[in-house]
């Protein structure tokens, strides 16, 4: 089991209790991002994904090579209950808006049309659920977003940097490009905002940024609230 006591004056656990977290999109950045809150020693996680892990991913994800045809949720939870005790939720299906979600959500999915449906569908406007953290990955950048899906200025202001997947940064071949290093920079920055809006919900202090943007090339850092 985890012991939180290096940061317990960051994130309590048990002060965060059974509050539950879907990571929808298990892939470069939700894999991560799943393993960082289970060692935060956060005991309600629900992960969705409906793809089989291939050679491909291993380069990028928090697999390994004895997890290639395992569906991403069910190595997650193998790798989850290796290194913390803790036991996930996975769900091996696709998620489009009308599946019961918990008090915080990662929308990670691998299209952007995937996530307009899912916010629309089962996230707009959702009193019960406190936060939406979503994350975009370009090789050397990205962005995490952070709202409260009941203010509706703050979803009008995300909906506004929205784009089609035809937009989306591509190698020569055509795919997504993903890179290891940024993915973990990502999901670093994604569950750091994550303690910081929870932190805020508690105590009204350092109420984090809506949007953060960041390059590595060079190191560059942007901010704002919505």
């Amino acid at each position: 089991m985890i012991d939180p006591l290096r940061h317990m004056k960051i994130f309590d656990p048990d002060q965060f209790g059974n509050s539950r977290v879907d990571i929808i999109g298990c892939g470069a950045t939700g894999s991560r991002i799943v393993l960082s809150l289970a060692k935060l020693g956060i005991k309600t996680i629900h992960v969705w994904d409906f793809d089989k892990i291939e050679e491909h991913n291993i380069a990028n994800q928090a697999f390994g090579n004895n997890h290639i045809g395992m569906m991403k949720v069910e190595a997650m939870a193998q790798i989850v209950k290796e290194q913390t005790g803790t036991e996930i939720v996975a769900h091996p299906d696709k998620v489009d808006g009308s599946q019961t979600l918990g008090e915080y959500v990662f929308l990670l999915t691998d299209t952007m049309a995937s996530r307009k449906e899912i916010y629309t569908n089962g996230i707009k406007f959702r009193p019960f659920i406190k936060a939406l953290i979503e994350t975009r990955m370009g090789a050397d950048n990205g962005r995490i977003y952070t709202i409260s899906p009941s203010s509706v200025e703050q979803c009008q202001e995300w909906e506004n940097t929205l784009y089609d997947d035809d937009e989306a940064e591509r190698s020569a071949c055509g795919a997504s490009i993903t890179v290891g290093p940024t993915a973990e920079t990502i999901s670093g920055l994604a569950v750091w905002q994550f303690i910081r809006y929870y932190n805020w919900s508690l105590n009204g202090e350092d109420e984090p940024e809506n949007e953060v943007i960041f390059s590595v090339r060079p190191y560059t850092i942007i901010t704002r609230p919505f």
